[in-house]
C-alpha cells in the first residue's frame, strides 16, 4: 500500500474579486460590469441623469426657447445659491442626519455680511471672513450638542432654525432689508463673463484648465497604481473619460458665451464641487464620513472619534449655509429677511436627495448638489415658460423628490436582497 502523507496538499486557488479584472478585460469588462451593479441595485447618478434628459425633451418639447443659451445661462446662474447649501447639506445626509438650519444660518451670516460691510464700513473680505466664520461655529454648536450632549440632531437644528432666524430678522431692524454695493465680493459672485473682463476666450480657457487638469491627474493616478502592481486605468479609458469631458465643457462654454458668457458663482460652484468631492474620495477624512454614516457601532470599534466627525461636519454645513447666503445676496444684491426663506432649506434638501444622496446614509457624493438643483432649476424655468403658477412647480417638485426617494429605498432592498448593503 503506497503511503500518500508526504504527497503535497492541492494548491488552493486564490479567490479574486471579479471588479479587479474590469480595466484587464477591456471595454466589455465595464458593460459586465455596469450590468453587475444595475442587477445590485447600485444605481449612481443613472436615475437623475434619464430624468434630466426627459424634463429638458418634454420642456423643449412645449416651448422651443428652452434650450436657448439665455435659457440655459439663467438656470447656472440661479442654481448656485441653493446648490451651495446643498453641498453642506451633502456632507450631513452622508452621516445618515438632516440640518434643518441651514436656511436660517445662510440668512443670518448674509445679515452679518451687509451689517458689517454697509453700516459699520468694515472691510468687504473681513466682513466675508467673519460671516464664514460664523456659519462654521453655528454649524460646530449644533453638531456638539448632538454628538455630546446627546439631543437628536433634528431637534438641534430645528431649534437653530427658528433661533438663528429670530437674530437675523433683528440685525436687520425694522426695514428687513439692507442694500449691497454692486463692489467686491458682491460683484464677484453676482457677475458673469468669468476671467478676462467679459472676453469669451475665459469660458474656453476654464474648459481647458479643467479638460487638462482631469488628464494629467488621471495619468498620474496610472502611474502610481502601475508602480505599486495594482490594476489601473488603460490609457484608451483616460482618453475616453478626457474626450467626454472636453465635449461637455467646451460645449457649456459656447452655450454660455452665445448669451452672457459663465457667471463667476457657477466657476467658485465647481470649484468647492471639486475640492469636497476630493476630500470625500481621497482623504481619509472622507472615508471616515462614509464608515460613520455606514455603521456607526463598527466606526466606533475601528478606532473612529465619531463624535468628532459630527461636529466637523455640522461645521462644514454652517460654513457652506453661510456661503451661499453671500452667494444669494449677490445675485439680488441685498440681505434680507427672504434669505432664510423656508423654501430655500426644503429645496436644497430636495436637490441633495433628488441628485443621489441618500437619506439613510453612507451613500453619495457631492455632485450630487449639482445634478439636483440641474433638476430643480430646470422645472422652474421650463414652468416658468409655460407661464404654471408656483404652486405647480412645488407639487412637481415634490413628485420628483418623492420619486428619488422611492427610487433609493428599492435601490437599497436590491442590494440588501444581493448581499451588497
Amino acid at each position: 500500500m503506497s503511503n500518500n502523507i508526504d504527497a503535497p496538499a492541492p494548491a488552493v486557488e486564490q479567490a479574486i474579486d471579479p471588479r479587479l479584472l474590469v480595466r484587464e478585460q477591456g471595454f466589455s469588462g465595464y458593460i459586465n460590469e455596469f450590468k453587475r451593479k444595475i442587477r445590485g441595485g447600485e444605481l449612481g447618478s443613472l436615475p437623475v441623469i434619464i430624468g434630466l434628459i426627459v424634463i429638458w425633451a418634454a420642456f423643449a418639447a412645449s416651448n422651443g426657447n428652452f434650450l436657448s443659451a439665455s435659457n440655459f445661462e439663467y438656470i447656472a446662474y440661479y442654481m448656485v445659491g441653493i446648490g451651495t447649501l446643498s453641498i453642506g447639506l451633502v456632507f450631513v445626509l452622508l452621516l445618515g442626519e438632516i440640518d434643518l438650519s441651514v436656511g436660517s444660518v445662510s440668512g443670518l451670516s448674509a445679515a452679518i455680511f451687509a451689517v458689517l460691510s454697509v453700516t459699520h464700513g468694515v472691510n468687504l473680505w473681513l466682513a466675508t471672513i467673519a460671516a464664514l466664520a460664523t456659519g462654521a461655529v453655528i454649524g460646530a454648536i449644533h453638531g456638539f450638542v448632538f454628538a455630546k450632549i446627546g439631543v437628536p440632531a433634528f431637534v438641534v437644528t430645528l431649534a437653530g432654525f427658528l433661533g438663528w432666524n429670530g437674530l437675523m430678522l433683528w440685525l436687520l431692524g425694522d426695514t428687513g432689508t439692507i442694500n449691497l454695493p454692486d463692489t467686491g465680493l458682491i460683484h464677484l459672485f453676482g457677475g458673469n463673463s468669468f476671467f478676462l473682463n467679459g472676453d469669451i476666450a475665459g469660458a474656453y480657457i476654464l474648459a481647458g484648465v479643467g479638460v487638462a487638469a482631469l488628464l494629467f491627474s488621471s495619468l498620474g493616478e496610472q502611474g502610481r497604481r502601475r508602480s505599486a502592481k495594482v490594476p489601473f486605468r488603460p490609457t484608451s479609458e483616460i482618453v475616453l473619460r478626457t474626450v467626454v469631458l472636453a465635449i461637455a465643457a467646451f460645449g457649456s462654454a459656447y452655450v454660455l458665451n452665445l448669451h452672457k458668457g459663465v457667471p463667476n458663482n457657477l466657476v467658485f460652484f465647481l470649484a468647492a464641487l471639486i475640492i469636497c468631492d476630493f476630500v470625500l474620495r481621497r482623504t481619509s477624512y472622507g472615508r471616515k464620513i462614509f464608515a460613520v454614516g455606514g455603521n456607526i457601532e463598527a466606526s466606533r470599534r475601528a478606532g473612529i472619534n465619531v463624535a468628532a466627525i459630527r461636529i466637523s461636519v455640522y461645521a462644514i454645513s454652517g460654513f457652506f449655509a453661510a456661503l451661499g447666503g453671500l452667494v444669494i445676496s449677490a445675485t439680488i444684491s441685498s440681505a434680507n429677511q427672504g434669505g432664510s426663506d423656508p423654501n430655500n432649506l426644503m429645496m436644497a434638501i430636495a436637490a441633495a436627495v433628488i441628485g443621489g444622496t441618500s437619506l439613510f446614509g453612507g451613500r453619495g457624493k457631492v455632485w450630487s448638489a449639482l445634478l439636483g438643483m440641474l433638476v430643480i432649476e430646470s422645472i422652474n424655468a421650463g414652468l416658468f415658460m409655460l407661464g404654471e403658477a408656483q404652486s405647480v412647480q412645488y407639487m412637481i417638485t415634490g413628485g420628483v423628490l418623492l420619486a428619488a426617494v422611492v427610487v433609493d429605498s428599492l435601490s437599497r432592498r436590491t442590494q440588501k436582497s444581493s448581499g451588497r448593503a
